[in-house]
């Protein structure tokens, strides 16, 4: 079983309008609602894709009830904690530019904290557990090595797709699976990233301390990736972007459906890439058509270790 967990979900109410002026009463022209959060994003292209997955986390109220309720309808099991508070509402206005008002995440207290690791305690060897979005300074990093330890111990791949000092205090817990974007990576290391020769020599280091892939996705640079085995990069499909929300965690999802099928890293690292770039084509989420038909023109090219290490 794939199971993904979201922290802080919400429901991202996105409407599209010609103009926004503020302090004025605006008329939209389209909204949509959606459920939000990178591990929600991740298990609602799996289903698309074909795989089953569960979606762990917290929610709570009305807000909460309806993610539940959406999931459902495309197939997903859920196991959300309840947090006993209205999940947040994430406002995003897009006119020629974007305008987003964010709510806060939940408030966790032990109990709740407790209830996660005992699912994650639960899983079985082989098993995916896919830590994605923002996690809350709050919560001590040891909680979240704790659940990647239980993850070490029963032999479930554990995918990590956080940024910031989560994703650096995480590194050391030899994650099967990272993919964050140039900026991200540079944040770590507290360079500046901007070709993919930099991106393999980061990427590469991280690898060195027990990441088993990297990927590196890189906006119109296309991505890289790279393992103790095989480096890669892959130039992207052209097409018009309409929307990037959700591409990074499309390429997760991809990767993970086509691994899962072949065990081929390269395989689903083309994969994951097609369905990126599907989902940046889109106002929503990716469909397996949108992927199949994109797949083709994902150009992945081998990359010499050495020349990466120099």
């Amino acid at each position: 079983m794939i199971y993904t967990c979201t922290f802080a979900p919400s429901i991202d109410y996105t409407a599209y309008l010609m103009h926004f002026e503020s302090g004025a009463l605006n008329r939209t022209d389209e909204v949509y609602y959606y459920p939000g959060g990178k591990g929600i994003n991740v298990s609602r292209v799996l289903s698309r894709l074909g795989l089953k997955s569960r979606a762990l986390g917290y929610a709570g109220g009305f807000t909460g009830r309806f993610i539940e309720e959406f999931l459902d309808a495309e197939g997903i099991e859920t196991d959300f904690i309840d947090t006993g508070a209205i999940t947040r509402i994430n406002v995003k206005i897009k006119t020629g530019q974007e305008t987003e008002l964010n709510g806060p995440g939940p408030v966790l207290g032990e109990g709740q904290l407790e209830q996660l690791k005992e699912k994650v305690a639960a899983m079985a060897k082989g098993d995916w557990f896919v830590l994605a979005g923002s996690l809350p300074a709050s919560v001590p990093i040891q909680f979240f090595k704790n659940l990647a330890v239980r993850c070490k111990e029963r032999g479930i791949h554990f995918v990590l797709d956080t940024s910031g000092p989560a994703l650096k205090g995480l590194l050391d817990m030899e994650p099967f699976l990272i993919k964050p974007n140039e900026h991200e990576l540079g944040e770590i290391f507290g360079v500046e990233i901007t070709t993919q020769a930099q991106a393999f020599h980061y990427a590469s280091l991280l690898v060195d301390r027990g990441v088993e892939y990297v990927i590196v996705s890189m906006g119109g640079k296309g991505a890289i990736f790279a393992s103790r085995e095989q480096c890669f990069t892959a130039q992207a499909p052209a097409g018009k972007v309409v929307n990037t929300v959700g591409s990074g965690d499309s390429l997760v999802s991809g990767f993970i459906a086509s691994y899962i099928q072949h065990q081929d890293p390269e395989r689903a690292f083309r994969y994951g890439v097609a369905s990126g770039s599907a989902t940046a084509f889109r106002s929503d989420l990716c469909e397996l058509a949108d992927v199949e038909r994109l797949l083709p023109e994902v150009t992945v090219t081998p990359i010499d270790k050495g020349d990466v290490t120099k």
